[in-house]
């Protein structure tokens, strides 16, 4: 038994080591396999990055020869920088970033990755140096609180050295000054410079043997932190609890009462920004119409410090948006004036929107008022190479672009060709060139134009010689059309003070032959015209007689169609008139109860009467005599009898103000002087209101010329107008505007004057262009001033003068617009016929869908448009009534039935 057992737990031994022998055989052969997967595994990884690398070396490649092609792609800049900065190739990345800091300004994120980077690198005394100046030209592209944050801990590390403390304090004064006031991120500045002197502070308290001995200067760095701490409360930030709170704290004491006033003060004033702030936190990028109304606040409080710093942070956020650059840099052309401020942020301006013409043309102007350095252009530069080449670019599309596509000239005036030619002829003194421009610019059709000969000719006289001036004024008097007086003035004036005694007189036989061929072809035109008017005339007059004569043929033919209907018409309702009165009682009429009520009244009107005298009236007693009676007096009221046989020595005055109290009292005192007035009858209204007009008889005809005389007087503020007396029904040729309608080369019509310019300020302007012999300022009825006026010359010569050099001209803040008198043709009125039917004869005009207005044009189809079918109804005294198909007038076919008396009768007893 005790062989069995033994046998038996050495055979249970033996499996168990057999058991531990495969056990540890498969854990070999799955640390194998492990590390057989694991070699597996990094190789791939290996691949992978190898391809990577291969890949992102591809596209740096790509990247460089695209900015090779064009260094201005600034997303081409920036992939490439970050490219470089994820495959560690600092010194490339280096590289990248300093060429795009060339040409654009960088954004706070590059310049913070760049800055750090060249910060690990740098070893070397002379490396902490470069990157101070890194630091420099970071703070200069925008105002940015984290690249100040960073230059300041940056050169805390430089303290140990000599004055490394003072160059501290420094950077910090810098960084408070330019975004110690901005709202949200201003405090994070001026808690670094605190914990930095509270560490100065802690310092001198440790290396300080005996603290009695240094107490002067730990006070003194004490006043410095709590002056901070001041200087920090009185700037509205955000969070200026905890700052307070905080000072309190260091403070260990009661804080003083005004320390208390000047944070309730901030406070007060960090109110007024708060709301702007919260707009700004809330609102989407790019905020340009929040950032715009934060700068209107800042602009109407008018703190320098502050408006700038609200256009950093604007610009910071919309550095791409001109319109935002252009206000910036106004603002500090025309308010800061400081050089080295405005000159940077021009430049930045510039740096940012190159594209821009506006910045560019400020930043001129400011390099101008501020006397920076120019840099001059030289025939042999680059530079003007480029130039040439875009103004035969320009030219290049204007033939091809614009007027092969539209059939009309971009540039009529050829003014980039004129630049062009200035160029060449000043700063490159190539005036053969400039030659060649200008003969192109007249071969384009400029050639009868004045205006291009002279400008050519002052070129020519500033930078050319007097020969190429004499042949180009030679050549101008021949072509010129517009005002060639005024180029044979200035040819004579050039000989006369270049030339010599036979220039002047070829010269002057050319002039002389080219004025008289001038003044042959306008006699001719104006005969042509006058003839073509005549004709033009003539037509007019034979179809308005064709007209009348066709209406007067109607008017027969309608008359002995109608003639005895109407006496039919007519003896009916006599019969009806007479039935009437012998049938109805007498009955009180309506109104009739307040006759004798108003008989006073009418009474006293009757001895005013219509001039203020008393009038012999006739009492009717009936009310039907009375109701005609005051139906005449009605229509008598605004007549004046006048005895046209006294015409030639009565004059009309009008235009008189209506509130006059006495006007025969005013005329007499006014053209009393003329001569003896012998009656004067001023017109009444109905209600017995002067109507501003009146005769003046006077005894003799003299005296009435005189008191034509006083024609556009001024009376109470109003120009009295005198005209002649004359029956415009008998005289229907007579014309009361006494001044041309026709074209006046000698006279000037001026448009655009102010309302307050006089006639003699306006005579004094007109003087220096020749003998101004009359001026006439143009008024309405009440006197005041239209703005325009007409200027009369001696001779056409001084008026064509006088345009040229007046037009355009600013008097008094107007630009004023001159050219020769030559006023538009007045329509002339027809001559009444007494053949020509009036009233209901002549049929209504119809217009069209849309009514009376300018254009009859229906916006409905065709196909939908009813035809107009003429309603029977009764209106206006007519009734429907059917005409014979018979009839051959068409216009009695359109001509409704007249009512009688007898037919309003008859419908008012059926009904």
């Amino acid at each position: 038994m005790a062989t069995s057992d033994s046998e038996e737990e050495l055979q249970h031994q033996r499996m168990e080591e057999e058991d531990e022998k495969d056990l540890d055989e498969s854990e070999v052969v799955s640390e194998g396999e492990a590390k057989m997967e694991k070699d597996e595994g990094s190789e791939e990884e290996e691949d992978s990055s190898d391809e990577d690398e291969k890949e992102n070396e591809a596209e740096i490649q790509r990247l460089e020869e695209q900015l090779s092609i064009n260094a201005y792609d600034y997303n081409c800049h920036v992939d490439l920088i970050k490219l470089l900065r994820h495959e560690g190739e600092l010194i490339k990345l280096r590289r990248a970033c300093q060429k795009m800091s060339e040409l654009f300004p960088l954004s706070e994120e590059i310049w913070l990755d760049w800055l750090r980077d060249e910060i690990r690198m740098a070893s070397e005394e002379s490396d902490r140096e470069k990157v101070y100046e890194l630091f420099e030209k970071a703070v200069k592209d925008y105002i940015c609180p984290e690249i100040w944050l960073e230059y300041a801990q940056y050169s805390i590390g430089g303290i140990e050295k000599t004055g490394g403390i003072e160059k501290v304090r420094a950077v910090f004064e810098r960084a408070v000054t330019s975004v110690g006031l901005h709202m949200t991120k201003g405090a994070a500045i001026w808690e670094a410079y605190r914990e930095f002197e509270n560490a100065v502070l802690s310092l001198q308290e440790q290396l300080s043997p005996d603290p009695s001995s240094e107490e002067a200067g730990l006070q003194a760095q004490r006043q410095r932190i709590n002056s901070l701490f001041l200087r920090q409360l009185s700037v509205p930030l955000l969070d200026m609890e905890g700052t307070y709170a905080e000072y309190e704290e260091w403070c260990g004491s009661l804080v003083l009462a005004s320390v208390k006033q000047l944070y309730n003060k901030t406070l007060q004033q960090l109110e007024k920004y708060r709301s702007y702030e919260d707009t700004l936190l809330i609102a989407e990028p790019p905020k340009l119409s929040e950032y715009q109304a934060y700068i209107d606040f800042e602009m109407k409080e008018g703190d320098p410090l502050r408006i700038q710093l609200i256009f950093e942070r604007a610009i910071a956020e919309n550095c791409l948006v001109p319109d935002l650059w252009s206000r910036y840099t106004q603002y500090l052309d025309r308010q800061l004036k400081i050089k080295d401020l405005v000159l940077a942020v021009h430049s930045r301006a510039v740096r940012n929107c190159p594209w821009t013409v506006g910045l560019w043309k400020r930043y001129l102007l400011a390099l101008e008022r501020h006397d920076a350095d120019h840099q001059t252009v030289s025939d042999s530069s680059k530079e003007l190479e480029e130039l040439r080449s875009a103004f035969s670019r320009a030219m290049e599309y204007l033939k091809t672009d614009v007027e092969e596509r539209f059939s009309e000239s971009g540039d009529p005036s050829c003014t980039i060709m004129q630049n062009w030619a200035r160029i060449e002829a000043r700063h490159c003194n190539n005036m053969q060139r400039a030659r060649e421009l200008w003969d192109s610019i007249m071969t384009k059709g400029n050639a009868k134009f004045a205006n291009m000969w002279l400008e050519y000719c002052n070129l020519e006289r500033a930078h050319g010689d007097a020969q190429h001036c004499r042949k180009a004024l030679h050549r101008a008097v021949q072509c010129t059309s517009d005002y060639p007086e005024h180029i044979c003035e200035v040819l004579l004036n050039f000989e006369r003070i270049e030339g010599t005694l036979e220039d002047w007189d070829t010269a002057v036989q050319k002039t002389e032959t080219r004025l008289s061929r001038i003044n042959e072809q306008r006699t001719k035109a104006a005969e042509k015209e006058a003839a073509f008017v005549q004709k033009e005339d003539e037509r007019a007059e034979q179809r308005k007689k064709a007209r009348a004569d066709k209406k007067a043929l109607k008017k027969a033919k309608r008359d002995a169609k109608f003639g005895e209907k109407r006496k039919a018409e007519e003896r009916e309702e006599e019969e009806w008139d007479t039935e009437e009165v012998a049938g109805q009682p007498n009955k009180k009429t309506r109104g009739e109860g307040d006759y004798f009520a108003s008989e006073k009244i009418k009474n006293i009107d009757a001895k005013i009467g219509l001039f203020g005298r008393e009038l012999a009236t006739k009492i009717v007693d009936h009310p039907s005599q009375q109701k005609t009676v005051a139906a005449a007096h009605k229509n008598d009221m605004g007549k004046v009898l006048h005895d046209h046989s006294k015409d030639s020595i009565t004059v009309f005055v009008s235009n008189l103000s209506y509130s006059m109290d006495d006007p025969e009292d005013k005329m007499k005192e006014t053209l009393g002087k003329c001569g003896e007035i012998a009656e004067i009858r001023p017109v009444y209204s109905n209600k017995g209101n002067f109507r501003g007009y009146c005769y003046v008889e006077f005894k003799d005809e003299k005296s009435a010329l005189d008191a034509l005389k006083l024609d556009r007087k001024e009376i109470d503020g109003r120009p009295m107008f005198v005209s002649p007396c004359i029956d415009k029904a008998r005289n229907p040729e007579f014309k009361v505007f006494k001044y041309s309608t026709a074209l006046e080369k000698h006279k000037l019509f001026i448009s655009g004057l102010p309302f307050s310019c006089t006639k003699e300020e306006l005579e004094e302007i007109c003087r220096g262009h020749g003998t101004v012999k009359e001026i006439r300022l143009v008024t309405n009825r009440s006197g005041k001033p239209k703005g325009l006026a007409y200027v009369e010359y001696e001779n056409e010569t001084q008026a064509s003068q006088a345009v040229l050099k007046m037009d355009g001209m600013t008097v008094k803040d107007h630009c004023i617009k001159v050219a020769i008198s030559n006023p538009p043709r007045r329509n002339v009125p027809e001559k009444t016929d007494p053949n020509k039917p009036t009233g209901p004869m002549v049929p209504r005009q119809i217009y069209g869908a849309r009514g009376k207005g300018r254009t009859q044009l229906a916006l409905l189809p065709r196909a939908l448009v009813r035809q107009n079918v003429v309603a029977a109804k009764t209106e206006n005294g007519t009734f429907p009534d059917t005409v014979p198909a018979s009839s051959s007038s068409s216009v009695a076919q359109e001509t409704p039935k007249k009512l009688t008396n007898a037919d309003f009768a008859r419908m008012l007893l059926n009904k």
